[in-house]
């Protein structure tokens, strides 16, 4: 399966993860991996097994970046 479809099949149960506010697609080491994208990052020690983000989805490494929050702006 391609990274896309994967992203889009569990774009939907990541986004209703603790902290997190996008899903996409993204590189690290040259390879493509499934970018999460979480207001602030928190140890894994201090979350339930369900809220931790797999390293791997699908065959597919996944990154986690601190982002903050995120809001729509308008023109």
């Amino acid at each position: 399966m391609d990274i896309e479809t994967v992203q889009q099949q569990q774009q939907d149960q990541l986004m209703r993860l603790p902290n997190v506010v996008g899903v996409g697609i993204g590189e690290k080491g040259g390879k493509k991996v499934i970018k999460v994208l979480v207001t602030h990052k928190v140890p894994v020690s201090s979350l339930k097994s369900e809220d931790v983000i797999p390293k791997r989805i699908g065959g597919y490494e996944t990154d986690v970046e601190e982002v903050g929050s995120v809001t729509a702006q308008t023109p």
